[in-house]
């Protein structure tokens, strides 16, 4: 869950991106990770589900490796864009603020550090994205 004021708009990077809504110091969690608001899906499960939430899911979700499910964050926080130049320390459980972020400044990860099945799991080259 989002710890942070935030707002969705036009990313400079990929399509929708996650903003910041307010000055976040170096070392504020800006995410973490809530199984009572995030919802996890077991492989299995998301195989079950009809093509369009399945498509869905895979697009938005990231593997937590720990607990072996997808998990689709609940809030904007789906929305956060890949970048080598990133903004955001992400581990599956965490986010944190690397530097400080600027109110309206984008929110970027590597989504490598978290999920690094996201790329080959959409048929993505990860240079695309950058």
């Amino acid at each position: 869950m989002l710890k942070i004021k935030n707002f969705t708009g036009r990313s400079g990077v990929h399509g929708t991106g996650l903003f910041a809504g307010e000055f976040i110091p170096k070392g504020t969690v800006t995410w973490s990770y809530d199984p009572k608001f995030d919802i996890s899906f077991t492989q299995e499960e998301v195989d079950l589900l009809p093509e369009i939430q399945k498509n869905y899911i895979l697009y938005y979700a990231y593997l937590d490796k720990d607990i072996n499910k997808l998990v689709l964050c609940a809030d904007n926080q789906r929305y956060i864009n890949h970048s080598k130049n990133t903004n955001i320390e992400s581990t599956p459980r965490q986010d944190i603020a690397s530097r400080d972020i600027q109110e309206g400044e984008e929110l970027l990860c590597d989504y490598n550090k978290f999920d690094n099945t996201y790329f080959s799991r959409m048929n993505l080259i990860e240079e695309e994205l950058n």
